[in-house]
């Protein structure tokens, strides 16, 4: 009975939010809820934030820890996978599930964990098919936002009292990468207005 009403609910609101929006975004949380794969199930793209770690990696696939061989996907990659399914038999559409390595370090201290990361990250995808989209580093400025409620695109707006520096710059040009790599309906050839 729970899970019909919160599909019932779930769906009149994405129902109400498409008849003026472009793009919905949702964010679900990390834990297994059915709300979480009912979200999972509508989406056209999937973004999986991960941090540059082997720890994060653990949500996409399990390594041997001998050889750092993949083994086998996680229960989040199989959960993803039955998304994936019923999406494809409900709209015949698939799900762009795009990986997205978040606070990435810049220390040569971290190059080479980076690295290992990389490589997994990328055997994993064509396994279990996800593209991999550039990170977002960690930036002061990303912090220094976050309290105030702002994110790098309410930069340019009035009122907002940042000065622009180099830092900013390097950050604007990652959040523009990703939404290139993200191929959303509607920026084919268009400039980024950020």
């Amino acid at each position: 009975m729970a899970e019909a009403e919160e599909d019932a609910a779930f769906r009149s609101a994405l129902k109400r939010l498409a008849e003026t929006c472009d793009f919905i975004v949702i964010d679900s949380p990390g834990g297994d809820s059915y709300l979480a794969r009912l979200a999972h199930a509508c989406a056209d793209t999937l973004i999986t934030p991960l941090n540059d770690s082997f720890v994060d990696f653990d949500l996409l696939g399990d390594i041997d820890e001998n050889c750092a061989d993949i083994v086998r996907p996680s229960i989040y990659s199989e959960m993803v996978w039955e998304s994936r399914k019923k999406k494809a038999v409900a709209a015949r559409t698939p799900i762009d599930w795009v990986v997205l390595r978040n606070r990435t370090a810049t220390s040569k201290i971290e190059a080479k964990n980076k690295q290992r990361v990389g490589k997994a990250l990328s055997t994993l995808s064509s396994r279990i098919g996800f593209r991999l989209a550039p990170g977002l580093s960690e930036r002061v400025i990303y912090r220094e936002l976050f309290p105030q409620g702002l994110t790098l695109l309410d930069l340019d707006g009035d009122g907002v009292p940042v000065d622009m520096r180099m830092a900013h710059v390097a950050a604007r040009q990652e959040l523009r990468d990703l939404f290139i790599t993200l191929k959303l309906p509607g920026f084919d050839g268009e400039a980024l207005k950020f």
